[in-house]
């Protein structure tokens, strides 16, 4: 390890992460994200921005008998994924692909069962990007908003599988508008009781129709430590079912 890089624990342990120590850093959304994903055991799972590996990991580790074929557009981040895979002796079930979604590589492939996604958050026409080039490219979308990610990820899947994406919950209409086709599944994130959602998880399902809005989950107690349901999902690698869900 380098001063570059850091060597960090997730899901209490049970996955190793290298990353780079200034600039885009996995977070609780990847690990949120990766526990809702309702895969099995057989199935692929397409992870759109993969980045250095951690949702695709942490899915992983909790469905044995999974593998996934993440999708990253920044080169480095795609051949850190790799040697993540490699750390985590899952090689043979994680493999990762430099490309768009807007121009995905032919290698990529359909008929997934699932598929998730973590894109960026910020619209390039109200928000100033970080000086550091790879927090800017993860955290600020591209010039057709989320529309490529959604359209990908309706190719690539077969008829029944789901979309499972994290975002800003301001964008939540947003992202239900572009889903039209799909049934869809909204369940806010609040950081505590009596707060604003900050982050919004959806589930879609195509084909499909409707949308079912689910209560807010609440992710910290009034002490500020996570709500036991929450700490299970980080630490225990628990499952996080948005059909289920409840404040």
């Amino acid at each position: 390890m380098s001063d570059r890089f850091t060597d960090d624990l997730l899901l209490g342990g049970r996955i190793r992460l290298r990353q780079p120590a200034r600039g885009f850093r996995v977070a609780i959304d990847s690990i949120l994200l990766a526990a809702s994903v309702p895969a099995v055991a057989g199935e692929r799972v397409l992870d759109l921005g993969c980045g250095t590996g951690g949702a695709a990991l942490a899915l992983l580790a909790r469905c044995p008998g999974t593998s996934v074929v993440g999708l990253e557009t920044q080169a480095d981040f795609a051949a850190l994924a790799r040697d993540n895979a490699a750390l985590n002796a899952m090689s043979d079930r994680l493999t990762v692909l430099h490309g768009t979604v807007e121009n995905p590589p032919a290698g990529l492939g359909a008929g997934f069962d699932r598929a998730m996604a973590n894109p960026p958050y910020f619209d390039p026409r109200a928000t100033d990007a970080s000086p550091e080039p790879s927090r800017a490219t993860a955290s600020v979308e591209g010039a057709d908003g989320l529309a490529p990610w959604i359209a990908l990820a309706a190719r690539s899947l077969k008829a029944g599988g789901t979309l499972t994406m994290i975002h800003d919950a301001a964008r939540c209409e947003e992202i239900v508008a572009l889903l039209t086709g799909w049934s869809t599944i909204v369940l806010p994130l609040i950081p505590k009781a009596g707060r604003s959602a900050k982050r919004v998880l959806i589930e879609a399902r195509r084909p499909g129709s409707g949308v079912t809005r689910r209560p807010p989950l609440v992710l910290h107690a009034a002490d500020g430590s996570y709500r036991v349901e929450i700490e299970a999902v980080l630490r225990h690698a628990a499952p996080l079912v948005l059909a289920a869900a409840s404040g």
